[in-house]
């Protein structure tokens, strides 16, 4: 792989110098600065939590995994050998893949999975990014305990935008059940219905005193009085949003999905599956132990979950050992205020190639659906809402992964595997969050498909997402992969394009957003990077039912607008 890879881009280095199309003269193919290597051994790792003792699947035997530490520019060699069971991908999540489309790891729309005794090289490089990013098994529920975080410092002598903390800490937050992961999502599938909820909350893996037998599974950081922190916070929970306080302390946000914001102070935040925020956190309270708390935020009604907090301490040097932590405190489970306000206040620091025209103006709707319930055995197997089964859809449309990578389909030209017809706005137009066709299970029946939508390369996009009423409003976490989107809009109810107040000047650029429950986002990126891009609902669940689409970006001119030939071992179904 290495070998392969290494003439390639001595190849493209020769095109380049030969032959730099009008406009491109200042582009770069992404080579990277330092070039770092790692290997990755994905295998099972007995744990006990929760006063029970089971085999999770890891990396390197290590729960959260391995970091990753790196510079803007710094080329990344990720070797992983699945000595595991089952199948495995990767996902880098945030990272642009800037020509490096093999490289992004979602199963079966990148690449095929690894199978067990198999390996692949992921190699990419992290093209104009620094901050917090993280990576996490791609394939049924193992993003679970297959998660670890990658920290991309800024070049050397580049100082951070905000003042310099003393020291910095990364905390992973997640979910935990007794049950093995692949086991509990086919069950789920098998019912028809819902996920059961967790059995508790993780930070960095520890659920902290209030869950049975973990009172001293507590994660801890040790802080100097009058110093500032930096939290690299990260939300590798796989169907829960959360809200997350430290008790006595403020939150300054200084980065939203690695990229800077305009610095803001809060009491509490809330983070949603696949975003990463980081905060700066000033040691200035009296010596003792605080709770850095995470609980629940549920904006879905009629639903099941975990409401015991997951807590970590932020403890004081001189801080008496015995004496009980000070609680933090949390909002209530569906506070959409302080959710909505927290999104209302992120500002870019530097918005650059903010498209201020639009070639494509797409419209998606997002929600759940309920299937007609067609099987012999109704009891066991049509568990969601009156006896139907729980499906999730864009624009009503319900993805099925292929058998084999859509990126191999589409570069190899093999037919019969999608379709290229994924409708730009809905097939109904309704009231989508109010009057919603709520008839289960008749009217709300999606199409099932591998349907995507082609964007022609550079084109400026604007993408309206807009919650549905169908089953339940809810705030939707939609990723999408291969690009940062500038968050241009958002609001409560239906879209209206006369009324809506979009920000041109410093939206922030993500590349995870929290649809509002019971509202719209309003998105906007250039489609520069070629190759077949997955955008999806992070609530695992809902990703097992469908709520996921895939673009696909075409060749423009040139090797810098080219998607590459694929890797030599990349793995085989």
């Amino acid at each position: 792989m290495a070998l392969s890879s290494s003439h390639h881009i001595l190849l493209l280095s020769f095109l380049l110098s030969c032959y730099v199309p009008l406009g491109l003269a200042r582009r770069h193919w992404p080579v990277g600065g330092s070039t770092r290597f790692y290997d990755f051994k994905v295998q099972t790792t007995r744990v006990t939590k929760l006063c029970k003792t089971k085999d999770i699947v890891t990396v390197n035997g290590m729960f959260p995994g391995p970091v990753i530490y790196a510079q803007e520019d710094d080329r990344i060699i990720v070797t992983v050998t699945n000595e595991s069971p089952h199948n495995a991908t990767i996902h880098w999540h945030g990272v642009r893949q800037r020509l490096s489309c093999w490289a992004d790891g979602p199963s079966y729309i990148t690449q095929c999975p690894i199978q067990a005794g198999q390996s692949f090289t992921y190699e990419f490089t992290l093209f104009q990014q620094k901050g917090t990013l993280f990576w996490h098994a791609h394939i049924s529920w193992l993003r679970a305990t297959v998660n670890g975080a990658i920290v991309i410092y800024p070049k050397t002598s580049v100082p951070y935008p905000f003042p310099y903390p003393y020291e910095e800490h990364v905390l992973i937050f997640g979910e935990y059940w007794h049950k093995d992961m692949l086991q509990l999502e086919k069950e789920v599938v098998a019912s028809g219905g819902g996920p059961p909820p967790a059995e508790a909350y993780l930070i960095n893996s520890h659920p902290g005193p209030r869950y049975n037998c973990s009172a001293t599974d507590v994660y801890k950081i040790d802080v100097v009085p009058g110093k500032t922190y930096l939290l690299r916070l990260i939300s590798a929970s796989l169907n829960m949003e959360h809200f997350f306080a430290i008790a006595g302390h403020k939150l300054t946000i200084v980065e939203a999905d690695a990229e800077y914001t305009k610095p803001f102070t809060v009491d509490r935040l809330m983070i949603t599956p696949g975003q990463t925020i980081n905060v700066l956190v000033k040691a200035d309270q009296p010596i003792d132990r605080y709770d850095m708390a995470m609980g629940p935020y549920m904006s879905a009604q009629n639903v099941t979950f975990q409401n015991i907090s997951a807590i970590a301490h932020f403890q004081y040097t001189g801080a008496t050992l015995d004496d009980l932590s000070l609680p933090a405190q949390l909002p209530v489970y569906n506070d959409n205020l302080v959710v909505n306000t927290n999104l209302h206040m992120l500002r870019s620091l530097n918005a650059t190639n903010l498209p201020s025209e639009i070639d494509a103006n797409l419209f998606f709707t997002v929600g759940l659906n309920v299937e007609e319930c067609h099987s012999s055995n109704p009891n066991k197997s049509c568990q969601g809402p009156s006896g139907g089964v729980f499906a999730a859809s864009m624009n009503n449309v319900s993805f099925v992964k292929p058998n084999i990578s859509l990126l191999q389909a589409y570069y190899n030209n093999i037919n019969g595997l999608y379709t290229d017809d994924f409708p730009g706005v809905p097939l109904k137009t309704y009231d989508f969050v109010n009057g919603a066709p709520n008839n289960i299970p008749n009217d709300t029946q999606s199409l099932i498909g591998t349907k995507v939508k082609v964007l022609e390369y550079g084109s400026r996009v604007q993408l309206i997402l807009q919650n549905t009423g169908t089953v339940t409003t809810e705030n939707h976490p939609i990723h999408l992969h291969g690009y940062n989107f500038y968050v241009v809009g958002y609001g409560t109810g239906n879209y209206n394009p006369m009324g809506a107040k979009l920000n041109l000047v410093d939206p922030p650029y993500m590349n995870t957003i929290g649809v509002p429950v019971g509202g719209w986002a309003a998105i906007r990126f250039v489609a520069d990077n070629p190759g077949v891009w997955f955008m999806h609902c992070h609530f695992d669940v809902h990703l097992t039912w469908g709520l996921s689409m895939a673009f696909i970006v075409k060749n423009g001119e040139g090797p810098l607008e080219t998607l590459p030939h694929p890797p030599a071992d990349l793995p085989r179904c």
